[in-house]
């Protein structure tokens, strides 16, 4: 993936960024999307099935009552950096809300996306997995 988005940034001329520069919502709204792909990615690797199947297991996991969830047992492994980063998503003040979730679980998602999107502005996509395992490994062991 490092090579791809190497790639990406020579066709398309992209200059050199600086996670740390970003506001906490700007890289949620990456890091949304990033997470998306690799639950999406999972998900279709594990069984080519019906889409809609798909769409409901993707959506049980991408939803913010989850991602809250889920950072609960996060929280104890993040590391100093990603805590702040966490933390600025978090009580970042944001102009929208999500439609199905409460305010605690929309900012505590809002700042794992951030997490998420700035793991993935600074290419350490390794971590970005990790966390995701151990979020998904939590949400399963609270059933």
């Amino acid at each position: 993936m490092a090579e791809s988005l190497k790639k990406l940034e020579e066709l398309f001329h992209l200059p050199d960024c600086d996670p740390n520069q970003y506001s906490p919502l700007t890289l949620a709204y990456i890091g949304d999307a990033i997470y998306e792909l690799v639950i999406r990615t999972i998900l279709v690797r594990e069984a080519n099935t019906q889409v809609n199947k798909l769409h409901k297991r993707a959506s049980s996991l991408v939803k913010a009552e989850t991602q809250s969830l889920m950072i609960e047992s996060l929280e104890q492994i993040f590391t100093e950096e990603e805590m702040r980063i966490y933390k600025r998503g978090r009580n970042a003040k944001s102009f929208t809300s999500a439609k199905n979730a409460s305010i605690t679980d929309y900012r505590r998602a809002t700042g794992f996306e951030a997490v998420m999107g700035y793991l993935y502005l600074k290419g350490d996509y390794n971590r970005i997995v990790d966390l995701v395992y151990a979020g998904i490994q939590a949400k399963e062991s609270s059933k």
